[in-house]
């Protein structure tokens, strides 16, 4: 499962430099798929608790066991001790000591099996501990990856509205708008400038007398004007010119 989660989250990545109107299903699913993943997390960490308690029951079987085993042995041994002592008929105490023996070996070959069924189940609890640790490690690892998934996806939605925007102006339409816009701006400046010239025009005769009256005042000052100016200029140059004469006798 992990690694067909793996292929179908590059997939949704390539998506991202691809039609992303598409991209909305892909980081959808993906998040389910994080979190479906999570709940197996979930699952096989409380299947690792009960392998490990499953060990430590057998563990402890297998030790009694051991215990019991050597426990026999240790009853065989005196029952011959207790045998050579004259304590104890001696053919009764080997018969005892027989089936002591024999109990050990019965005990041992259980043990034998155990130990064999205790390996197996202490190498998947290391096996499942170890799937969980990767899977711990590639849970954090593609939500990582999906956040920045995500942000690069909300990029691309913006710059897709905003170039779908800019495609569907019409560009001549809008020239020829601004355009017919300038033309009447400069009509309605010429129109002002007109209605202007026309209020300074005279209104009545006696308008137009007093506008020629202060025409010809103007004029008359002006022509005094030069002709003082002119007067003046031609007063200095006889100066400067008698002034020379006289500084040359």
């Amino acid at each position: 499962m992990i690694n067909i989660f793996r292929r179908f989250f590059r997939v949704a990545e390539s998506k991202t430099h691809a039609a992303i109107d598409h991209l909305e299903d892909p980081v959808i699913m993906t998040e389910q798929g994080i979190r479906d993943l999570r709940k197996e997390l979930d699952v096989s960490i409380r299947n690792l608790a009960e392998a490990r308690a499953v060990l430590i029951r057998l563990r402890r079987e297998y030790e009694e066991k051991q215990q019991i085993a050597a426990s026999y042995e240790n009853k065989a041994v005196l029952l011959l001790k207790k045998a050579r002592a004259g304590n104890l008929d001696t053919a009764e105490a080997d018969r005892l000591a027989s089936t002591a023996l024999s109990r050990k070996e019965d005990i041992q070959t259980e043990n034998l099996a155990l130990s064999q069924r205790l390996s197996r189940e202490e190498n998947q609890a290391n096996q499942l501990e170890t799937n969980i640790q990767n899977l711990k490690t590639s849970i954090t690892k593609w939500e990582h990856e999906l956040l920045s998934l995500k942000a690069r996806a909300k990029v691309a939605q913006t710059s897709r509205r905003l170039n779908e925007q800019l495609a569907q102006v019409d560009s001549s339409g809008t020239i020829a708008m601004l355009e017919k816009m300038k033309q009447k701006v400069a009509e309605d400046e010429a129109l002002a400038e007109s209605y202007a010239r026309m209020s300074s025009l005279p209104s009545s005769l006696d308008d137009e007398i007093h506008q020629a009256l202060e025409e010809s005042r103007s004029g008359a000052a002006t022509r005094i004007s030069t002709s003082d100016s002119l007067a003046a200029l031609k007063a200095r140059l006889n100066k400067e010119a008698h002034s020379s004469e006289t500084a040359e006798h």
